[in-house]
């Protein structure tokens, strides 16, 4: 039996070597996306902390108004932090995808629960490149992220994310989230720069990594006990051949229960059946509920504004590390305002409130406990997958593991190919004597 698990382990590895050195290039240089932002651009992100108080969100809008005329702000992300500056994302063009906005000919647009999307289809700001760009990884569903008309899709461009210093209301840096070093590394990882097509086969990719994890573990288990310790120690001093081989079959051992969570998560992120699968098996909805609508007075204008829908949600929770401010897009859209506590899970593990936007009235409240619990494993997928659940330790175990997924590969090879020429030798000395 075990030489069946072999040549399917060594047959399925030698077929997605390239692909998993790929993989875990690009996955070790996003596990500290964040960390490497904010040290590459320190100024895009802090500020000298002013003696005056911050600027309101309307001054803020007069400020961005001045430097960007054309463009029309879509959400604010203030941080309570007070070197840190302010980040204003701009409405990006919305081409209509195949017959009008958010989905094909004559249908409404539909709200998904993509992990990192709000109800209205938009990405919650986050503070780093990863959060806006969210985790769908396959097709998605009409009008949701990665669909024909949400964000991803065909339908509507990501707009650009300026941020502001929160004291003065200059706009320090600006920025496009599609044309970072980051997501172009993003889009290796999850598709190869290849679309649709190349999502697919880095999906498959993983399911045929879960294959070759299990038929590892399998040759690693020990016929007999007496050699359980050999085969959990690395023999250092020994030959390089055999150095090799103790890389990869120890190393591949401790590593296989990580490898096997990135390799799960990255199969969820692919895929809408797992979604799917999750939502049926936790009975969940398969989509977010549409956001609650604003009553339009019959005479007067707006008398519920961005300031004091952020004033109410920092009443709620005082001590949030971030609020996200949706400004509404229509005349009965409502403000929604994501506060993420500081002992969240995870920096979309947010409480939304929904207010009306004329008379302030709350429209509806949801902490993140409140949330479909397929939503909920849904949106843990991706730090689980990063390494960014429990921050930096973590990611530092995330770090270590794809560096020695991507070694693997190298010292299967190498082994594969040693014990082939092993084999070839054997007949030649028979042939000698």
């Amino acid at each position: 039996m075990k030489i069946l698990f072999r040549r399917i382990h060594l047959y399925l590895g030698l077929a997605s070597g390239l692909l998993i050195l790929v993989v875990c290039f690009t996955g070790g240089i996003l596990v500290f996306e964040k960390e490497l932002e904010q040290a590459w651009h320190p100024e895009r992100y802090f500020v000298t902390t002013a003696t005056t108080s911050r600027l309101s969100l309307a001054q803020l809008t007069d400020a961005v108004k001045t430097a960007k005329p054309k463009g029309k702000i879509s959400s604010f992300k203030v941080y309570s932090d007070p070197a840190r500056t302010m980040e204003v994302n701009l409405a990006g063009e919305d081409k209509g995808g195949k017959g009008g906005p958010g989905g094909k000919a004559g249908q409404p647009e539909q709200r998904t629960e993509a992990p990192g999307a709000d109800a209205r289809g938009q990405q919650r700001g986050g503070p780093d490149q990863a959060e806006a760009r969210g985790i769908a990884g396959g097709k998605g569903e009409r009008g949701g992220p990665g669909g024909k008309g949400g964000p991803g899709g065909k339908g509507r461009n990501v707009g650009p994310r300026l941020f502001v210093n929160p004291y003065t209301g200059a706009v320090i840096d600006e920025i496009n989230p599609r044309e970072t070093f980051f997501h172009f590394m993003e889009e290796i990882h999850r598709g190869l720069v290849a679309g649709r097509t190349g999502k697919l086969i880095m999906g498959i990719n993983s399911i045929v990594f879960l294959f070759i994890l299990g038929t590892g573990i399998v040759l690693w288990w020990p016929t007999a006990r007496k050699n359980l310790t050999q085969r959990l120690k690395v023999k250092w001093g020994s030959s390089w051949k055999r150095l090799n081989h103790d890389f990869h079959i120890v190393l591949g051992f401790y590593t296989s229960i990580f490898l096997l969570i990135m390799a799960l998560t990255g199969v969820g992120m692919s895929f809408d059946w797992v979604g799917n699968t999750i939502n049926t098996l936790t009975n969940s909805p398969k989509q977010r509920p549409e956001p609650p609508t604003s009553t339009v007075p019959t005479a007067g204008g707006v008398t519920f504004g961005a300031d004091a829908a952020l004033q109410a949600a920092q009443r709620q929770i005082p001590a949030a590390v971030s609020y996200s401010v949706q400004v509404p897009k229509e005349p009965t859209g409502s403000i929604q305002v994501g506060m993420l506590r500081p002992d969240a899970l995870t920096e979309r593990a947010t409480d939304d409130v929904y207010f009306d936007q004329y008379s302030g009235q709350v429209l509806r409240q949801t902490t993140y406990g409140q949330q479909p619990v397929g939503q909920r494993i849904r949106g843990l997928f991706k730090p689980v997958h990063t390494g960014a659940i429990f921050g930096w330790p973590t990611k530092v175990l995330a770090f270590v593991i794809v560096v020695l997924g991507f070694t693997f590969p190298i010292t299967g090879t190498i082994l594969w190919w040693n014990r082939t020429n092993k084999a070839k030798k054997k007949p030649r000395k028979l042939v000698a004597a």
